[in-house]
């Protein structure tokens, strides 16, 4: 039996896995019914959940498209990358740079069975996957298809979308992205995307935490002073730290989804 088939073997359905129910709130098809009771849940509290999911989705097209297009970028360290879908990191990049070379890490069994299936390369880059969890930094670093794939004297744009809220503050998250962050060489990248209370009303919030304490895992909401203590010593592109609906979004349908109908922020900054 192959990797790919070890790795199916692992996979609990009766544990929801954020990847699983992120996947089913984009419409896809890869979850169980673990996975589709906890978005339901979730999605009920927060009704707008699913076009939030899908503007986090955009956020990341369009944070790619800017630091290959017009920064030059041309790795990229996709940590939390979730099941394959339309516009992967590695599309987006290699339609504009066609040597773009992509790292996907993520821990959950099916995405690796399916992202060893279908995460393709142009002949020019290159794309693999690891199975590691984002707070284990040192076996991600050390991994040799990380250190082979990238090259470490070149800038490197780590990406965090829609992960770290689901670090809560006793692992340390901000820690793990300064463990990160010193091992890229100088003129990296980071391009964050983190779910958030600030907008939403008291009702909702209290919706939100009522369905939190029976999320497996919790996620960790952070207010804008939090995800900003995440940029510490880097600096901002602009727009800095806003809705992932608004981050460089001016060619997208207007007008754009309101803060509280997304309640994601987002924001690319470099060392």
């Amino acid at each position: 039996m192959g990797e790919a088939g070890r790795a199916s073997d692992r996979i609990d359905t009766s544990v929801p896995h954020p990847a699983r129910r992120y996947n089913y709130w984009l419409g896809g098809k890869d979850n169980f019914q673990a996975d589709r009771d906890s978005g339901d849940a979730i999605a009920a509290a927060f009704p707008q959940l699913p076009g939030a999911a899908r503007e986090n989705r955009g956020f990341l097209r369009r944070a790619v498209t800017t630091l290959a297009a017009e920064y030059g970028v041309r790795q990229f360290l996709d940590i939390g990358t979730g099941l394959p879908t339309a516009d992967n990191t590695h599309e987006v990049a290699q339609r504009i740079a066609r040597d773009s070379r992509v790292v996907y890490v993520d821990n959950d069994p099916l995405v690796l069975s399916h992202a060893r299936a279908l995460l393709g390369s142009t002949p020019e880059g290159a794309t693999t996957y690891i199975d590691a969890d984002l707070r284990d930094v040192e076996k991600i670093l050390a991994d040799p298809a990380v250190r082979g794939t990238l090259d470490w004297s070149e800038p490197i744009a780590l990406m965090l979308v829609a992960i770290l809220h689901f670090v809560p503050d006793t692992d340390d998250p901000y820690a793990i992205v300064r463990r990160l962050l010193a091992a890229l060489a100088p003129g990296s990248y980071l391009v964050l995307s983190h779910a958030t209370f600030d907008p939403l009303d008291d009702t909702t919030v209290a919706r939100l935490n009522a369905v939190n304490t029976d999320s497996n895992p919790p996620f960790c909401p952070r207010t804008y002073a939090e995800v900003n203590g995440f940029f510490e010593s880097l600096t901002l592109l602009e727009p800095g730290i806003v809705s992932v609906a608004d981050w460089r979004a001016g060619a997208e349908p207007q007008p754009r989804p309101a803060p509280a109908d997304v309640a994601w922020y987002g924001a690319v900054a470099h060392t």
